[in-house]
């Protein structure tokens, strides 16, 4: 028995593999919030570039619900390797493969990933609808309209 059958899930979501020769998504421990997503295919990023990369995966989410695709803080750390559009949305309608659009930040070195090496996380989580209703003025808040840098954090203070 391995460390993820030990996790209770809490929820289930269809799934259907694209490749029967690829590990479906799993838990790295017990509790950990995102899944791991593999490549389908050998990829070579070369220093900034980008690439759409299949995941042979593809989900049926309830509804009320989205997953959410995540860059791996170690690809990010030791390669510079990151998710363009983090995190990437799959609504619960979407039926495709899972394809996560990564973006080698290195200046100088490719990275190369093989068939089945993980490449991003994939978080699910209940979504809210909300109801949009225009006004005049927007209710008031300590913050404002202060953004972008106007609470500091590099520098100086003035």
């Amino acid at each position: 028995m391995t460390e993820e059958n030990t996790a209770t899930p809490t929820l289930t979501v269809q799934l259907k593999m694209l490749d029967d020769g690829l590990e479906p998504p799993s838990y790295a421990h017990p509790g950990d919030a995102g899944a791991d997503l593999r490549t389908r295919e050998d990829v070579v990023l070369e220093p900034g570039e980008r690439r759409l990369v299949p995941t042979g995966v593809s989900i049926a989410l309830p509804d009320g619900f989205v997953a959410l695709i995540h860059p791996r803080s170690g690809l990010a750390v030791k390669h510079g390797l990151t998710v363009v559009n983090a995190p990437g949305t799959v609504d619960a309608g979407y039926r495709g493969e899972i394809a996560v659009t990564l973006l080698n930040t290195d200046r100088h070195e490719a990275i190369e990933l093989k068939r089945g090496d993980r490449i991003a996380q994939m978080v699910i989580q209940r979504v809210e609808h909300a109801r949009f209703v225009p006004v005049e003025e927007l209710d008031g808040s300590v913050r404002g309209v202060g953004g972008f840098g106007s609470t500091g954090g590099f520098g100086p203070q003035g």
